[in-house]
């Protein structure tokens, strides 16, 4: 499918996976809005490489842990943009610690980040998307969103409900013609993984285009053969663990 001119409203895309996504979008010819995130030198810097494929792009800076932010932010998109196509429900917050050592501050961080922005965010979305003949919804879970690694009990807390949602949403707008999806890999090599796992290298990982790869084909591939979820490992797993 032919995807120019369409535009797509990604979370989290100053770097890593939401980086790597906002820019095959913009190769394909796909109007891009860098949705929150406080980090402006990075997200200009994502919003003038992707101008230079010759499309639209607009940064709405902001908190993603703040509910009015969400929703003011993306009455500001449609002053703007008079249709959405695609969401990509990227943003998140990783945390490393024993569970008795993460605050409730934590907690409502990454929950707030990762699973309660996603859902306020779409609810805004979902009128507009409706409008669309092609709309396409993407939750960047985890791996986490299946297994319960030590040390990140609230990091996979809030990808299981992440995935939760998903699959509820799914349900719900199928017969619309709106397809919902969940990619949910395990060991991509990011900004935020160097920092939550300084243990790893890099050896072997996933890099953030391999999930751009996927993206695209989600969306390029629009058949009757529907794809729930993705699930992702990287090479140095062994097939079907999680």
């Amino acid at each position: 499918m032919d995807l120019n001119g369409r535009t797509a409203l990604i979370t989290g895309a100053g770097g890593g996976i939401g980086k790597a996504i906002a820019m095959r979008l913009a190769d394909m010819g796909v109007n891009v809005i860098l949705f929150g995130g406080n980090n402006l030198e990075k997200l200009d810097a994502v919003a003038n490489s992707a101008r230079e494929k010759g499309v639209i792009v607009e940064i709405f800076p902001g908190d993603l842990t703040d509910a009015q932010f969400i929703i003011d932010g993306f009455n500001t998109v449609m002053q703007k943009f008079t249709a959405i196509d695609i969401l990509i429900n990227n943003a998140g917050v990783a945390y490393n610690a024993d569970f008795d050592k993460t605050s409730v501050e934590t907690f409502d961080k990454i929950m707030g980040v990762n699973a309660r922005a996603p859902y306020i965010l779409t609810q805004q979305a979902l009128p507009i998307l409706r409008k669309s003949d092609r709309a396409s919804i993407i939750n960047i879970a985890s791996v986490v969103a299946h297994a319960g690694y030590p040390f990140q009990s609230a990091y996979a807390a809030s990808k299981h409900a992440l995935l939760g949602f998903t699959k509820s949403l799914a349900a719900e707008v199928y017969k619309e013609g709106i397809r919902v999806h969940a990619i949910s890999p395990g060991g991509v090599y990011t900004d935020m993984v160097k920092i939550s796992r300084p243990d790893l290298t890099g050896e072997g990982m996933i890099s953030p285009e391999e999930i751009a790869d996927i993206v695209e084909f989600l969306l390029k591939n629009r058949g009757n053969a529907v794809i729930d979820e993705i699930l992702v490992h990287r090479l140095g797993k062994e097939p079907f663990l999680v």
